[in-house]
């Protein structure tokens, strides 16, 4: 299902940047992961996102933490955070292209699901931007060698699962939540969740690890905003192939902060996923171009 409020190009520029800033969360993370733990990753990346939400929505007051449809948003808290564990423990396991290649499953569950849980109707464009993407995925990821253990395989496609249920959840919530109270209520969730297992797992940061935590809040947030702002604007079906770009990102930060040149496969990757994308936003404008053209011939269109 569409709203009026759709526009598909809005939607898909958003989705695009807050990727971008998913990818620098990502690489945070998996500097950071080695030496702490994930609950007390998320919880000080919780405590900025909340705040970054509370100021966005600050004209809100109260209502910002009034939820209209709590159950929608508990669920998506859930899967989530289920996707945030079992992503960057699989993490600790498997290479970065083994990680990626699994993860980036998630378009392709997020179309299928929006076929049967929001009605949208999935034309073969969009079935094609999110294969070919997929293919990209899976060329720049080849030469990076062979998955390594069962059990944190399987972790990273479950958090693709769970990414590609909660992706639909957006667009069901934004009909009737903002995007500063899903983001409040959802990293609050967060962070109450990891204070509980924080006894176990605490470590004191140091100054440097502590500002590398809440600067993974501050892209987090963004992103967050951004990507949710995204799906309020595009149909699910149609902004999941934006997750590619991810790809494009994290090989460049990787060359930035690890100084690693990525291989000939990983360049016919990218053009896969760029061209996968741009040739999806142009189908859509033609295709929303030929509507506006059909209304305006039709003889109901013309004036009475």
């Amino acid at each position: 299902m569409t709203t009026a409020q759709d526009d598909i190009p809005r939607g898909l520029t958003l989705c695009a940047l807050g990727y971008l800033c998913f990818s620098m969360q990502d690489a945070t993370v998996k500097w950071l992961v080695a030496t702490y733990s994930v609950p007390e990753i998320l919880l000080f990346r919780s405590f900025v996102v909340v705040a970054i939400a509370c100021i966005i929505g600050r004209r809100q007051g109260l209502a910002l933490l009034k939820p209209r449809n709590p159950s929608a948003i508990l669920a998506r808290a859930s899967l989530m955070l289920m996707a945030w564990f079992s992503y960057y423990s699989a993490a600790r396991s498997l290479g970065l292209a083994e990680l990626t290649t699994i993860y980036f499953a998630a378009p392709v569950i997020t179309v299928a699901l929006s076929v049967f849980v929001l009605r949208e109707h999935v034309n073969a464009g969009r079935w094609a931007a999110v294969l070919v993407g997929f293919a990209g995925v899976l060329t720049a990821a080849a030469p990076h060698g062979d998955i390594s253990g069962l059990k944190p395989a399987l972790a990273a496609f479950f958090a693709a699962i769970c990414w590609g249920m909660s992706s639909i959840l957006i667009r069901v919530i934004s009909r009737s939540d903002s995007t500063a109270s899903q983001i409040a209520l959802t990293n609050g969730f967060f962070a109450v969740t990891c204070a509980l297992a924080l006894p176990w797992m605490w470590r004191t940061p140091d100054l440097a690890a502590l500002a590398m935590m809440l600067g993974l809040g501050v892209a987090s947030g963004f992103g967050q905003f951004l990507l949710y702002e995204g799906f309020r604007y595009a149909p699910a079906s149609v902004a999941a192939p934006m997750e590619y770009t991810g790809l494009i990102w994290a090989f460049i930060y990787e060359y930035l902060i690890w100084n690693d040149v990525p291989h000939a496969n990983v360049f016919g990757g990218a053009l896969l996923i760029v061209g996968a994308s741009l040739t999806l936003v142009w189908s859509e404008r033609q295709r929303k171009r030929g509507f506006r053209g059909a209304a305006v011939s039709s003889p109901d269109a013309a004036p009475q």
